[in-house]
């Protein structure tokens, strides 16, 4: 496996580049897979236009991405299930399995963790965006071979978003706000529809997004840039809604999910940013339970059968594909949420 491979570098803010560099052949353990498409997420997005995600900056070149799947092309010594041609979701997150928090059962807050495409630690983790990967066999899910490999490649946000459903417990008639409609709100959705919620409504400041939701399973949608008081009747008597997933991390929609939510009610907060001005006051005054959600862990073999099975169906909320050698311009694309939800790279070579 000596032929050269089509990466996607960032050397520094606003600097990708398409390179080339050595396959390497799977060892004792490994597989090697042949990535079909690669999701933009928006810690690609912050590392291209900013450099960095808060204090997390880049500081050597690093290979982005981290939602992939492909076709397996060659077994290391002792692999077992899978096999060559297989369609599998390359599951991007390292746990080492013996610091505290992997042995308290906590491996996504893993002290050590190695997470693909992320520049917290020095050496960065390489990441996904490249036209083939050497990886643990353990860290590729099969999916049917009927499915896309695009579909495949939503496994790792949908992760996320059932370890925050996880994170809220049962969902089946629960009234369900979903702020924020990018691809984590999108898929956030499509969970709690999938999972029982007897109404589940939408917000965001984009119209195209909104309509992406609708066909998740938004039973309702609110722009609430073009309508600021849409969300006003489900504010009546102290809050209408058991549930928030959190998507945007603007303070404007934390400070409206909390008016929106019922008193005891619980807000899961998925999306993530800086400081950010959260209302103390009717946390309080409504006993309002406040619960970060950070990654995923065994949701990724979960979100892998969901997808693959099609329950749920993630094809609404990929909007757009553009070849490896076009990444600025999918970058550019994905960075534009009035015409863009998720968007992928792909490595064909035709």
């Amino acid at each position: 496996m000596s032929d050269d491979i089509r990466i996607c570098r960032l050397h520094a803010k606003g600097d990708l580049r398409i390179e080339t560099q050595a396959a390497t052949a799977p060892g004792p353990g490994e597989v090697a897979v042949a990535i079909g498409a690669g999701g933009i997420c928006g810690s690609d997005l912050h590392y291209w236009q900013d450099g960095g995600i808060g204090t997390i900056r880049v500081q050597e070149p690093i290979i982005l991405g981290h939602e992939a799947a492909g076709h397996v092309v060659a077994l290391g010594e002792g692999v077992t299930g899978v096999a060559m041609g297989d369609l599998v979701a390359v599951n991007p997150s390292h746990p080492c399995g013996s610091c505290d928090f992997c042995r308290q059962g906590l491996p996504n807050q893993c002290a050590n963790m190695r997470f693909l495409g992320s520049a917290m630690y020095l050496p960065h983790a390489q990441g996904l965006f490249r036209e083939r990967v050497t990886v643990g066999a353990g860290q590729c899910h099969r999916l049917p071979g009927n499915l896309t490999v695009a579909e495949a490649a939503c496994a790792e946000p949908l992760a996320v978003c059932l370890h925050a459903a996880r994170m809220a417990g049962d969902l089946a008639g629960k009234r369900v706000l979903v702020t924020g409609a990018g691809p984590i709100g999108a898929l956030a959705t499509a969970v709690a529809a999938a999972q029982g919620a007897a109404e589940v409504v939408t917000t965001d400041l984009q119209d195209l997004p909104l309509e992406v939701a609708r066909r998740m399973g938004a039973h309702r949608t609110v722009n609430v840039a073009a309508d600021p008081s849409g969300l006003d009747p489900w504010k009546d008597g102290k809050g209408q809604f058991d549930l928030v997933f959190e998507c945007s991390a603007a303070a404007p929609a934390i400070a409206q999910a909390v008016e929106c939510l019922r008193p005891r009610g619980h807000l899961i907060q998925v999306g993530s940013a800086g400081p950010t001005v959260v209302p103390l006051n009717l946390l309080v005054g409504k006993e309002i339970t406040f619960q970060g959600s950070f990654r995923f862990d065994r949701e990724f073999a979960e979100a892998a059968e969901a997808i693959g099975s099609r329950r749920i169906d993630v094809r609404p909320a990929i909007t757009g594909s553009w070849p490896v050698e076009e990444a600025e311009a999918a970058f550019v694309a994905a960075a534009d949420r009035t015409r863009s939800v998720k968007v992928h790279l792909h490595f064909d070579r035709t």
